[in-house]
C-alpha cells in the first residue's frame, strides 16, 4: 500500500483539530488520537452469567486454545467503572462469557494521571470521555482501589488481569480543556519533548497546546520516574504488565531535540556537533530523505536505543518486584513505517538493514522484544483488508510481525474495532469472526481494541460466535 502511516496520523491530527473531542481512541503505536465520533452504546444483549453455587472465590483459570485479550481503555470506559465496582464485576464475567481469556485495563490515561495508588503520580480524578453526545469530564468521587477491584472480580470470573500504562506522557489538552501533571507542575515542564519545528527548536509544552503532552524519553530522570512508577505498578502483581506509547511523540521524526538529547547522541556517535539540529535534520523535516547521511543514520539508531534500553530496564523491574508477573509492550504492527516512532519491536535476531534504507549496522541489535514476555500487535487495518499477506492487512500485520519477533515471546494480533477504516459507524458484526480468524491463525493470539466499542455496537454476541467458531478447530 502506498500510503504510509505518517501520512495517515497527520491526516488524523488535521481531522482531529476540527473536533471538538474524540473518544474511545488508540493511538498510534500507542495510536494516533482518532478523531472519530462514537454514537451511544446499545443495550447490551448478552446478560450477565450468574456465578454458580458451588463455585470457588477465586477459580484458577482454565483456558482453551490460545489467548484472547480484550483492551479496555481508560479514558473511554471511564464512566462505567470511575465510580462502580459492581459495574467491573458484572462486565467482567460478560467478557469471560464471550470466550476472552485476558483483560488489558488501562491504568495510566494519556493525561499521565494513575488508576493505582502511587507516591509519585497523582490519582486520575477526572477523564476526558464522549457522554449523552457531548465531549465531557467523568469525576472519579469513588475511592475504592481501581487496579485492585480489576484484579480481583477479574480472577473471580476466571481471567487474567494485566495492567497497561500509557508510558512516556504527562498531559493532554482537548480544546481549552487540559489534564494531566504537566499542567499542574506536578511534572516539570522540561521533561516535555522538544520539538524540531519549522520555526526552531520547540517545546511540546506550550501555550495552546492539543492532544497529547509526551516526555523525553532521552531525559534520566524521565526514565528513573517512568521506572519508579513501573515498580509501584508491580507491587500489585498483576497477570501481566504492558507498556503503551512507550516512543517518542506524535510528531515522529520532530522528536526529541532538546539539549539531553543533544549530549546524549553526541555521547553515542562519539563526536560534537557543530550544527544542531541541522546535522541530523533540517528545521521542519517530516519525512527522510532518499538517501540518509551516516549521521542521520546513526540518530535512527540512537533513538532505538534509547527505547530499548528503557524496556530492558523495565522488564528486569517488573521481574524484580513479581516474578510471575510477564512483561510486555503493545506495539503498532506497521514495522516499515515505525520508525519515526523510535522504535524497533522486532527481535534482534532480525536484520532490519536487508530491507530499510534507513537502519545501520546497528539498528537490528536494538530489537526489545527478546526483553518481553509477551506483545500485543495493533493490527489496524479495515473493513476491507481483513485477510492478506502484507503490511495493512490484519492477517498480514499478525504473520509479518510474528516472523520478525519470532518464537521466544508470544505475539497476539488484532484490530482496533472503532476506528479503523470501515469500522467507524458501527454495524461491522458480521466481520468480527473473521478478525478473529485471520489474526489468532496468524500469530500466538487475539488482541481487540476495545471494549468501549463492543458495547456501543453491540459486538457482544459476534464476539462469542468467532470465538466459540476458533475453539471448534482446537484438539
Amino acid at each position: 500500500m502506498m500510503r504510509t502511516a505518517y501520512r495517515i496520523f497527520a491526516a488524523f491530527l488535521a481531522v482531529s483539530l476540527a473536533f471538538s473531542g474524540m473518544s474511545c481512541q488508540k493511538p498510534q503505536q500507542g495510536t494516533p488520537d482518532w478523531p472519530w465520533v462514537d454514537p451511544e452504546p446499545k443495550p447490551d444483549t448478552i446478560p450477565t452469567p450468574p456465578p454458580g453455587p458451588d463455585e470457588p472465590e477465586e477459580p484458577e483459570p482454565q483456558f482453551k486454545g490460545k489467548p484472547r485479550y480484550v483492551w479496555i481503555d481508560a479514558s473511554a470506559n471511564f464512566r462505567y467503572y470511575a465510580n462502580s465496582e459492581s459495574q467491573i464485576e458484572q462486565d467482567l464475567l460478560k467478557i469471560k462469557a464471550m470466550g476472552f481469556t485476558d483483560v488489558i485495563v488501562d491504568v495510566r490515561p494519556t493525561e499521565g494521571t494513575v488508576l493505582f495508588k502511587s507516591d509519585i503520580c497523582p490519582a486520575a480524578t477526572k477523564l476526558a470521555a464522549w457522554v449523552d453526545g457531548q465531549y465531557k469530564f467523568v469525576n472519579r468521587t469513588e475511592t475504592f482501589d481501581f487496579l485492585q477491584a480489576f484484579i480481583e472480580y477479574g480472577h473471580k470470573a476466571g481471567l487474567r488481569v494485566n495492567a497497561a500504562i500509557n508510558t512516556f506522557v504527562c498531559g493532554y489538552s482537548y480544546g481549552n480543556k487540559s489534564v494531566g501533571p504537566v499542567f499542574t507542575g506536578e511534572v516539570p515542564a522540561k521533561w516535555a519533548t522538544v520539538v524540531n519545528t519549522a520555526d526552531g527548536l520547540q517545546s511540546s509544552f506550550y501555550d495552546g497546546v492539543q492532544g497529547t503532552v509526551f516526555m523525553n524519553p532521552a531525559n534520566a530522570d524521565v526514565r528513573e520516574f517512568m521506572l519508579s512508577l513501573i515498580g509501584e505498578l508491580a507491587a500489585y502483581k498483576p497477570d501481566g504488565i504492558i507498556l503503551d506509547r512507550c516512543r517518542y511523540d506524535d510528531t515522529g521524526l520532530g522528536s526529541d531535540f532538546s539539549e539531553e538529547s543533544r549530549k546524549a547522541f553526541e555521547a553515542y556517535i562519539g563526536r560534537t556537533l557543530d550544527n544542531w539540529p541541522s546535522d541530523v535534520f533540517a528545521p521542519g523535516t517530516e519525512a527522510l530523505p532518499r538517501t540518509l547521511s551516516a549521521t542521520q543514520k546513526s540518530w535512527m539508531s540512537f533513538r532505538v536505543k534509547t527505547i530499548h534500553d528503557f524496556v530492558e530496564k523495565a522488564s528486569l523491574k517488573v521481574h524484580s518486584i513479581s516474578a510471575d508477573t510477564r512483561f510486555g509492550c503493545y506495539v503498532g504492527a506497521w514495522y516499515a513505517d515505525y520508525y519515526p516512532s523510535g522504535v524497533n519491536w522486532a527481535s534482534p535476531d532480525y536484520n532490519a538493514r536487508n530491507s530499510y534504507s534507513w537502519a545501520d549496522a546497528d539498528y537490528s541489535g536494538y530489537g526489545f522484544a527478546d526483553h518481553c514476555d509477551f506483545m500485543m500487535l495493533g493490527c489496524y487495518a479495515g473493513t476491507k483488508n481483513i485477510y492478506g499477506n502484507g503490511e495493512w492487512s490484519m492477517q498480514g500485520f499478525a504473520k509479518l510481525g510474528k516472523q520478525k519477533i519470532g518464537n521466544k515471546v508470544e505475539v497476539s494480533g488484532g484490530p482496533d474495532i472503532g476506528n479503523a477504516s470501515g469500522f467507524e459507524s458501527g454495524g461491522q458484526g458480521a466481520l468480527i469472526p473473521k478478525t478473529i480468524d485471520a489474526c489468532i491463525n496468524s500469530c500466538d493470539g487475539y488482541f481487540v481494541f476495545d471494549l468501549c466499542h463492543i458495547r456501543m455496537y453491540d459486538y457482544w454476541s459476534n464476539f462469542k460466535t468467532g470465538i466459540d467458531e476458533y475453539l471448534k478447530t482446537v484438539k
